[in-house]
């Protein structure tokens, strides 16, 4: 029985992944489960496990390969119980043929059919340009969307410029389509001494998915300052006995995962998502944990962060930042999350603020802890005292979410730590 090795959703917005490496080759036994392929997407390199055991048949999607959601990559003979060669292989080409003859010069001499990623076509069309024209800067000498832009852009009529604001709506009404091209006074121009470092796959997809989120979410953002006294005493008095407990360190963000799945539940505008002309309101309250690895920053999810304890989080959130560092994740766990927090670590980090993990409407980002004069009052008198202090910062989507209740979410995360209610 022939079974299908396809590409499985990994995340929303992610519509495509680029092949990076086989870890298997055609002709090879392979079990269920058995890692395959390691795919490049925006948000993480994944491994992409076999649905079943028998025998690779056949690649379909060669290294360096761009390929759509839900496209084949292999097959795979689930009733071969021996590993053999396919005869019909010796007239077909396996991956590093085809990409060696993608590279050659016959290749270049069949305009007709050329070899363009997914991405690439539908651009083609959108922009009506004839691909066949079009550069081939891609692995395997396959023609990548830029490389259309580019197309366009050299064989575009140069026309009167339009006034600004009839400019400005014409690049909103395409900005699903391409990015924008590059004028003349903000381009640079390499100079002598200077390093040039090519961009990874899973830079530029994130590069990528960082201008959509821009161009699409109108961003704002407020900070708030809260004392973290209570909280610090709590960590300090509990830390040995935790580790102890569960065999990892207790960090401060377990508290303020805690402090936001509650005031979640008090601001369900922050727990949405825009769909159309309509806000949607997420049910539950799924948490991104931004998380950096070697190779980029990665969101895993905590799923149905409300109803876990402070331990609970605290495990969840370990569990996954370990196996995202050892690229262990699967593509379930990077998906489906309702907010984002991050931590951006230590080094002077003041405040900033972060960009909206799409389709999400908001995410909050950590400052640094540092000690800090602070005015106290009690019993009616003022006194300064040294405390232990952090910003924090939230980005929202203003299409979504007002100042109003933006700022009250805010306000009610600072109210739940500096009130330290947590059990350990």
């Amino acid at each position: 029985m022939s079974i299908a090795v396809v590409l499985p959703s990994l995340g929303e917005s992610v519509v495509e992944g680029t092949i990076s490496q086989w870890l298997v080759k055609e002709g090879d036994r392979v079990e269920r489960d058995q890692p395959l392929v390691e795919v490049t997407t925006d948000k993480v390199d994944v491994e992409i496990p076999s649905p079943a055991t028998g025998i690779l048949r056949r690649i379909v999607a060669c290294e360096g390969e761009v390929v759509p959601i839900g496209a084949e990559l292999a097959r795979i003979d689930s009733k071969a119980k021996t590993a053999f060669r396919d005869p019909a292989a010796v007239s077909r080409p396996n991956a590093a043929t085809a990409r060696a003859q993608a590279d050659s010069p016959v290749a270049e001499r069949h305009p007709s059919t050329p070899r363009a990623t997914p991405l690439a076509h539908r651009v083609a069309a959108s922009l009506d340009v004839d691909i066949t024209s079009a550069p081939a800067s891609g692995p395997g000498g396959r023609v990548t969307r830029r490389d259309v832009i580019a197309e366009a852009e050299r064989s575009r009529p140069r026309e009167p410029a339009l006034p600004p604001a009839r400019a400005a709506a014409e690049r909103r009404a395409t900005a699903d389509v391409a990015p924008p091209i590059v004028p003349d006074f903000a381009r640079y121009e390499i100079q002598p001494g200077d390093r040039v470092i090519p961009m990874s796959p899973l830079r530029r997809l994130v590069a990528e998915h960082m201008v959509y989120s821009v161009t699409t979410s109108p961003h704002a953002g407020t900070v708030t300052e809260i004392d973290l006294a209570r909280v610090v005493a709590i960590r300090d008095a509990n830390k040995s006995a935790f580790r102890d407990a569960h065999g990892f360190s207790l960090s401060f963000l377990p508290f303020l995962v805690h402090a936001t799945v509650r005031a979640l539940r008090a601001y369900p505008a922050l727990n949405a998502s825009v769909l159309g002309d309509a806000i949607v309101e997420r049910a539950d309250v799924h948490m991104g944990i931004a998380v950096g690895t070697g190779k980029g920053l990665v969101v895993p999810v905590v799923r149905h962060a409300d109803r876990l304890s402070l331990i609970g989080l605290a495990e969840a959130i370990e569990d996954l930042a370990r196996r995202a560092r050892s690229r262990r994740l699967s593509a379930s766990e990077l998906k489906g999350g309702s907010f984002t927090i991050s931590n951006p670590g230590r080094h002077g980090n003041l405040y900033g603020f972060a960009i909206i993990n799409q389709p999400q409407v908001g995410i909050l980002r950590m400052g640094e802890i540092v000690k800090r004069p602070v005015v106290c009052s009690a019993g009616g008198v003022d006194a300064i005292a040294i405390r232990p202090t952090m910003h924090l910062a939230l980005s929202y989507d203003h299409r979504a979410v007002d100042g109003a209740p933006a700022n009250a979410f805010l306000h009610r995360v600072r109210e739940l730590l500096e009130q330290a209610a947590f059990d350990l």
